[in-house]
């Protein structure tokens, strides 16, 4: 069990979290597997899941991939990124990849953690990991450039998220969604059932987006998991 920090979502609140260390154990990606279905996130070789005291506001979800139906909007973000190409390569970092996550943090998250990142911390986020994972780059086929990166876990069921960062200056492409958006279709493409698209926050503007990628499902202690409905989650 972590030591309280203050949540990086909702203000004057704190977050503990509950952790594993899955590079202790034998079978790192069965273990993996396991806690991802009740709901915990990979980061570097831990698994973990929130524990805050009197707070739930903290919600796993996933996409189901093979249901999936882009919205009027998604549908334009699609079309805007159509000249876009993500390439899955083995989860190496890179100067290339470096330098666009660290823009995106100072443009982006200029007052958080990842944005004191040197190259070595870049390199543990992207290879420390004991279980299959990929980083997808998105080349813009007619500039040649690296616009927008992913890093993902392959489970049996699904794609995992764990962290995806894009070019700061393209913001009218809304390339945060076209990621998830790319992923919901290789996840369907391979078969894959579902998306998982880590916490979403009730009441965290940061966090609201990722309830767009209908339909949804998420974990709850006591069911598994259930179709999602922000209404009814926001009102527990």
């Amino acid at each position: 069990m972590t030591k309280p920090l203050p949540c990086p979502y909702l203000d004057g609140l704190y977050e503990r979290r509950l952790v594993a260390e899955l590079s202790s154990v034998t079978h790192s990606r069965d273990l993996h597997e396991t806690l991802s279905r009740v709901g915990f996130r990979r980061s570097h070789s831990m698994a973990y899941t929130p524990v805050c005291e009197n707070c739930s506001a903290c919600i796993a979800i996933r996409s189901v991939s093979n249901e999936f139906i882009p919205s009027s909007s998604q549908r334009r973000i699609i079309k805007a990124n159509q000249q876009v190409v993500g390439i899955e390569n083995d989860a190496k970092a890179s100067i290339e990849r470096f330098d666009l996550f660290s823009d995106y943090q100072q443009t982006r998250h200029p007052e958080s953690d990842m944005a004191t990142m040197d190259y070595n911390d870049f390199r543990a986020l992207v290879e420390e990991t004991c279980v299959p994972t990929l980083i997808i780059d998105f080349y813009d086929t007619h500039s040649e450039m690296l616009i927008a990166g992913c890093i993902v876990d392959v489970m049996d069921d699904g794609l995992s998220a764990v962290y995806s960062y894009f070019n700061p200056n393209m913001l009218s492409r809304s390339l945060g969604t076209f990621i998830i958006l790319w992923l919901i279709d290789r996840a369907d493409q391979i078969g894959l059932d579902y998306v998982y698209l880590g916490y979403w926050v009730a009441g965290s503007k940061k966090m609201e987006y990722k309830s767009k990628f209908q339909p949804l499902e998420y974990y709850g202690a006591t069911k598994g998991w259930q179709k999602f409905d922000k209404t009814k989650l926001i009102q527990r």
